[in-house]
């Protein structure tokens, strides 16, 4: 898993050495320094230059929407929060499914790669509402289903 500061992903990504065949989960964010806005998107995302950088690994974006602090007390809210996830790679979807549903997230799959470039806006979202709008971070995005 890479969360690392977006200026240090590359860095972080070319000195794991060959990623080939390896599952690669990208939780970073292709964030401005004084969290402003995204450096990377529309047209690509973080998630689709960390693909590039680990070459041949299985890039999945995933654990990126909520704040650190929610990833250990996920199971702590009243509605389990969601986890959006995309990647490419089939053989890899079923581990990255569970380990999403381990951590205690109701586990949505985005599709491919290059849905990053949903995510990391949405990202975006909770970080602006956490930290400007004065939500505080100890809230997550949820799904509400009708029928269940």
């Amino acid at each position: 898993m890479f969360a690392t500061p977006w200026a240090g992903t590359r860095e972080a990504v070319e000195s794991c050495g060959k990623l080939e065949g390896k599952l690669v989960i990208d939780c970073t964010n292709p964030l401005a320094l004084d969290l402003s806005g995204l450096t990377v998107g529309q047209t690509n995302s973080g998630g689709e230059e960390v693909a590039r950088w680990a070459k041949g690994a299985a890039v999945f974006k995933a654990f990126n929407t909520t704040g650190a602090e929610n990833m250990a007390r996920a199971r702590e809210f009243a509605a389990k929060p969601v986890m959006f996830f995309c990647g490419d790679n089939d053989a890899w979807r079923p581990s990255v499914t569970k380990l999403i549903e381990d951590a205690g997230f109701d586990c949505v799959d985005a599709g491919p790669l290059a849905a990053a470039r949903l995510l990391e806006p949405l990202a975006l979202l909770w970080i602006q509402t956490a930290y400007r709008g004065g939500m505080g971070t100890s809230y997550a995005f949820a799904l509400e289903r009708r029928g269940r």
